[in-house]
């Protein structure tokens, strides 16, 4: 299990529906995130079972985000696009709201990325961030990603297109 002494990243299951449910309604999440838009009605179950999918063909590795004491759970955080062929993969993370501005991004993007480069051994991660989500540009940065440039006009959901700022890190990054 990767954890901290504030928080705990748990593989993404069952036990998770609720919080993800919960998530899947914040307005910040359904803008900042490529998750679909309007929430269709139980797609947290379709969610999990596409991490549970990704973690037996090694395309995905998804965790919850909880608190280290209290178990509640706070959002999710994990290579939402797994590349094992190409030794890469993308990172991901978001929060419900009471989680946020707590350091707790920053801390799962660390224990994602250390896990990442660590032990599944990738030799390159990297972040997509929206142009207009401060907030998570300023996690990257703290996490020690380098901006590499933005992708313009990203497909993001249906109708919507926009665009991202690349953040990556490479092993031998501080």
């Amino acid at each position: 299990m990767l954890a901290d002494d504030v928080i705990r990243l748990e593989p993404i299951g069952q036990e998770h529906l609720d919080g993800l449910a919960a998530l899947g309604q914040d307005p910040l999440v359904l803008r900042n995130t490529r998750v679909p838009e309007p929430w269709p009605e139980g797609f947290e179950r379709t969610w999990v079972e596409a991490y549970e999918r990704g973690r037996q063909d090694g395309t995905r590795d998804g965790y919850a985000i909880v608190d280290a004491e209290s178990g509640a759970f706070l959002g999710i955080a994990g290579v939402v696009d797994l590349e094992q062929g190409a030794n890469q993969g993308e990172i991901g993370y978001a929060l419900v709201s009471e989680a946020r501005g707590r350091g707790i991004a920053t801390r799962a993007l660390e224990l994602v990325t250390r896990h990442a480069l660590e032990e599944l051994g990738l030799e390159r991660v990297e972040l997509r961030i929206g142009t207009e989500n401060i907030a998570s540009m300023r996690v990257a940065e703290r996490g020690g990603y380098r901006r590499e440039g933005v992708l313009r006009s990203l497909y993001v959901k249906p109708g919507r297109r926009e665009d991202f700022v690349v953040y990556s890190r490479l092993p031998g990054d501080g």
